[in-house]
């Protein structure tokens, strides 16, 4: 899969922001690894690579934190506040959970961030509403002579709204369908509108009373497919992951495969029950893997596979309990299926692997 890009104007916008609060631009795009130089000479309408500017954005909100805490931008994405919210959901095992959890902690935090989420339930749908509360910063993170200091609040509201509709896309592992999304705050331009639109899939209504995402309540019931390691990898590269839900749905096998687990010395969860677990009915789930050019037993294989290696880079791991932690029941079954998967026994793989660990380390 391609590598997602962004146009080169937007690494100029965050530049010439920066500038406009005060903020040493060169110094923080050096940090990054990018030259200022370099971006500014760059055509606007250029391709760039997305992982770039998640990195140059993860450092300027780093700045921006040490200004104050309470980035109105994205929902502070980036900032430690943020990194904490998402620590403190990531063991849930519904999205209901994940956001009651997200829904206290963001009120405890609210005077260190300016910024919570609540919950509403309204019967056959939710709300999911996002505030911001810290009026009195504005001025300091949106200048008079910044391009979009006018419409300040609007982005605030706009930004924190879009990344709440990615953060629970990204949990349960494939984009949230939302029936409206409203602004409290006039409309920056048709053009904003048009870009929010395409990423939440309904065009967002401004001058509202409220800030909020309108969801069917059935959402709340969705496995949470993310795990600590996942999670990792996303607070890594957060405006990244987020990007890459914008541009392209989340992989329905990834999520298989966390919800496959890793242990199967009691079985793994059959098609059927990874399709419930997903809201999937069997046939979207099975024409989903086959758009994305897989299918249940490929996953399964992989995934097996993959943990296999695991446990045979651990030497002292015997080879009948790896087989029994892998569900199968003789050792020699086990060995026929790695064969299959690799084209090796798994004595030989893991006398490859200790060789090139010792060559390496030598």
């Amino acid at each position: 899969m391609t590598a997602p890009t962004l146009a080169c104007e937007k690494f100029q916008q965050l530049m010439r922001y920066l500038q406009a609060v005060g903020i040493d631009a060169d110094e923080v795009a050096r940090s990054a690894g990018l030259s200022v130089a370099d971006i500014a000479l760059s055509d606007p309408v250029s391709r760039l690579p997305a992982l770039h500017y998640s990195r140059f954005y993860k450092k300027a909100v780093l700045a921006l934190q040490a200004l104050n805490s309470r980035v109105p931008w994205a929902a502070g994405v980036g900032t430690d506040a943020f990194e904490m919210l998402c620590r403190a959901v990531i063991g849930s095992a519904t999205l209901r959970e994940a956001l009651e959890k997200a829904q206290r902690f963001s009120c405890v935090l609210e005077p260190v961030t300016g910024n919570k989420v609540t919950l509403e339930d309204r019967g056959e749908h939710i709300r999911l509403h996002f505030h911001w509360t810290a009026k009195d910063v504005t001025s300091l993170f949106a200048p008079q002579h910044w391009y979009r200091s006018t419409g300040a609040q609007a982005v605030t509201l706009t930004s924190g709204l879009l990344v709440w509709h990615g953060l629970v896309s990204w949990l349960v592992g494939h984009p949230i369908k939302a029936d409206a999304a409203c602004i409290a705050g006039p409309s920056v331009s048709d053009s904003y509108a048009e870009a929010v639109a395409s990423v939440m899939g309904v065009r967002p209504s401004f001058d509202a009373v409220q800030t909020y995402l309108h969801i069917e309540s059935s959402v709340l019931e969705y496995r949470v497919v993310q795990d600590y390691e996942s999670l990792q990898a996303f607070l890594d590269e957060t405006v990244l992951q987020l990007i890459q839900i914008e541009q392209r749905p989340a992989s329905v096998g990834e999520a298989v495969k966390r919800l496959l687990g890793s242990d199967f010395s009691k079985g793994m969860p059959g098609f059927s029950d990874i399709a419930a677990r997903l809201h999937l009915s069997e046939s979207s789930l099975r024409r989903r893997l086959l758009e994305e050019e897989t299918s249940f037993q490929v996953l399964k294989d992989e995934l097996r596979c993959d943990i296999a290696k695991d446990y045979l880079s651990d030497s002292q791991a015997k080879l009948g309990d790896i087989a029994e932690r892998l569900g199968f029941t003789e050792p020699s079954s086990f060995g026929r299926s790695f064969r299959q998967w690799t084209g090796m026994t798994p004595s030989a793989w893991r006398e490859q692997f200790t060789t090139k660990s010792t060559a390496t380390s030598g």
